[in-house]
C-alpha cells in the first residue's frame, strides 16, 4: 500500500512544517465551543466517577446524548497526560499529521502505479499544510478523530474496491479467498462503526458502499458477492455499536446504537416545528446565531431576520406574533410549536422547489464554499469589499486569502477526480461527497465543520490534478 521508494525527506520535512502549523493555532487560535463542555464534562466523569453522564441539579445522571467515542478518547489523554485542554490539542495534533499521510496514501492509491509516489509526496504537503484542517486541532471537538477515521475508512474502500478478486465469481472462488473478501468488508466495517462512536453521521460510508455494490453487481449471478459484502460490513459496523447499545438499554431503558439526532435527554421537549420553519429559509452559517443558538437563552427579534424568512408583510406579522409569544418567557411551548410547523408546511407547499431543492443547494454551496474561519477571530464578510477594506484590512485580507485557497483546493480537487475517472473506486468516492453533502444539509444548522472531515480525501484528489493528461 505504501509507495516505493517513499519519499522519506519530503515526510519529514512535510510533517514538520504540518506539526509547525498546528502548534501555530493551538499557541494562538485555540477555540471552546458550547460542545466542548459537554465532551469534556462526559469524559471528567466517567473517568472520575465510572458514570457516562452529567450533573442535573446536583446528581450525576447517566445520558446518551452524546456517542461515547470522543469522551473516550479525552478520557485516555486525561488519564496519560493529565486533565488539559493543551494536552488534547497538542495530541489531536499528531493524530492530524497521522491523517495526512493516510491522505497521501489516498492518493497514491487513486493514482497509476507509475505516479503513486509523485501523488503521495504532492498529497502529504498539501494535506499538511491545509489550515482548514489544521485549525480544528486547536479546538476540543470531534472532527479531528472524526477526520482521522473517515480517511482510514475511505482509504480501506478504496484498497478493497480495486482487488481484482472482486470481478471474480464467488464459486470461483476458494475457502482463502472467501475468507479473504470477508475479512476486508469486516475491517471496512468496524472502521465505520468505530468512526460512528466519535459521529454518528459515519454510516454514510457504508451506504454510499452499499449504492455502489448495488450498481455493479446488480446481475444475480454477483448477488452472492453482495450479500457476502453486505453481511461482514453490517457485522463490523454493530461490533463497536452493539456494547454502547447495550448499555443504553440496561442503564437507560432502550437500546440506543447510535444518539438522539437533537443531542436531547428522554425528558427534553424538541421544538421540531420550529426547525422545520427555520428550514425553509435559513441557508447561512450565521443565522444560526440569529434564530436557532438563541432559542431558549435570548430574546429572538423580528428585525434581525432576513428578508427569506417571509413571503408577505402578512406573514411576517404572523412570525413578529408568534416570536413575541417566544419572548415573553424564552419558552416554546407544545402549542407554539404546533403553530411553527403549520407555518412550516404552508411555505413548503406554497413553494416547494424553494424548500426541497433551492434551500438545500444554497446550504450545500455555503458549507463548501466557505472561508472556513468559524474557529478564527475573523468575521467572514467581504460585502461591500470597499467598506470592509477600509474598516478592517487584516480582517478583509485573511478572509479573502482563505476564501481563495478554499476555492482553488476544491476546483483542484474536482479536476483531479476527472483525471482519476476511471479508477473502480471513483464512483464510491462520489457516492460519499455526494450523500454526505445532502445529509448535511437537512440539518438544523448551516455548518461548514460538518464536511471538515472530507477535506482529506479532498486533499488526495487535489493532488490529482497534477497528474501529466496521459498518465
Amino acid at each position: 500500500m505504501i509507495p516505493r521508494p517513499l519519499p522519506y525527506k519530503h515526510l519529514a520535512a512535510a510533517l514538520f512544517l504540518g506539526l509547525a502549523l498546528r502548534l501555530f493555532f493551538i499557541h494562538h487560535f485555540p477555540f471552546y465551543s458550547g460542545d466542548t463542555f459537554y465532551y469534556e464534562a462526559l469524559a471528567r466523569n466517567w473517568l472520575s466517577h465510572g458514570v457516562y453522564g452529567l450533573f442535573f441539579d446536583g446528581q450525576l445522571t447517566p445520558v446518551d446524548m452524546r456517542v461515547p467515542g470522543y469522551p473516550a478518547f479525552l478520557a485516555a489523554i486525561y488519564a496519560l497526560l493529565g486533565n488539559t485542554r493543551t494536552a488534547v490539542m497538542v495530541v489531536q495534533a499528531l493524530l492530524d499529521l497521522l491523517t495526512c499521510f493516510l491522505a497521501a496514501l489516498l492518493a497514491a492509491r487513486l493514482a497509476p502505479t507509475s505516479r503513486r509516489s509523485r501523488m503521495f509526496t504532492i498529497a502529504l504537503w498539501l494535506a499538511a499544510l491545509c489550515p482548514f484542517t489544521a485549525n480544528y486541532t486547536a479546538v476540543v471537538m470531534t472532527e479531528t478523530l472524526a477526520t482521522f477515521f473517515t480517511t482510514l475508512a475511505l482509504l480501506a474502500f478504496v484498497s478493497i474496491l480495486e482487488r481484482p478478486s472482486l470481478n471474480l465469481p464467488i464459486r470461483s472462488l476458494d475457502r482463502t479467498g472467501l475468507l479473504s473478501q470477508a475479512g476486508w468488508w469486516l475491517l471496512a466495517g468496524l472502521l465505520v462503526g468505530a468512526g460512528t462512536l466519535v459521529r454518528p453521521e459515519a454510516p454514510l460510508l457504508l451506504v454510499a458502499a452499499g449504492l455502489v455494490l448495488c450498481v455493479r453487481w446488480r446481475r444475480r449471478a454477483d448477488w452472492p458477492k453482495l450479500a457476502l459484502a453486505g453481511l461482514w460490513m453490517a457485522v463490523g459496523l454493530l461490533l463497536p455499536l452493539t456494547p454502547w447499545a447495550v448499555r443504553n438499554a440496561r442503564v437507560l431503558g432502550h437500546a440506543e446504537f447510535l444518539a438522539p439526532r437533537f443531542a436531547e435527554t428522554r425528558e427534553d421537549f424538541i421544538p421540531r416545528g420550529f426547525y422545520s420553519w427555520t428550514q425553509t429559509w435559513m441557508a447561512r452559517f450565521g443565522e444560526a446565531y440569529l434564530v436557532t443558538w438563541k432559542l431558549w437563552k435570548e430574546p429572538i427579534r423580528i428585525e434581525t431576520l432576513p428578508a427569506a424568512a417571509f413571503d408577505s408583510e402578512a406573514e411576517r406579522a404572523r412570525v413578529a406574533t408568534l416570536l413575541n409569544r417566544y419572548n415573553s418567557n424564552l419558552k416554546i411551548t407544545p402549542g407554539l410549536d404546533r403553530e411553527f410547523a403549520v407555518l412550516a408546511r404552508e411555505r413548503a407547499a406554497r413553494r416547494p422547489i424553494r424548500t426541497y431543492v433551492c434551500i438545500p443547494l444554497e446550504r450545500a454551496v455555503m458549507i463548501w464554499f466557505t472561508p472556513r474561519i468559524e474557529l478564527l477571530p475573523y468575521s467572514g464578510k467581504l460585502w461591500p469589499p470597499c467598506e470592509k477594506w477600509r474598516s478592517n484590512s487584516a480582517d478583509f485580507s485573511v478572509t479573502l486569502a482563505l476564501g481563495i485557497l478554499n476555492f482553488v483546493l476544491i476546483g483542484l480537487a474536482i479536476a483531479g477526480a476527472w483525471r482519476c475517472r476511471h479508477h473502480p473506486a471513483w464512483t464510491f468516492l462520489l457516492a460519499f461527497l455526494v450523500l454526505r453533502t445532502a445529509f448535511l444539509t437537512q440539518l438544523i444548522t448551516v455548518e461548514p465543520r460538518y464536511v471538515v472531515a472530507c477535506f482529506p480525501l479532498i486533499v488526495a484528489l487535489a493532488s490529482l490534478a497534477f497528474l501529466p493528461r496521459r498518465s
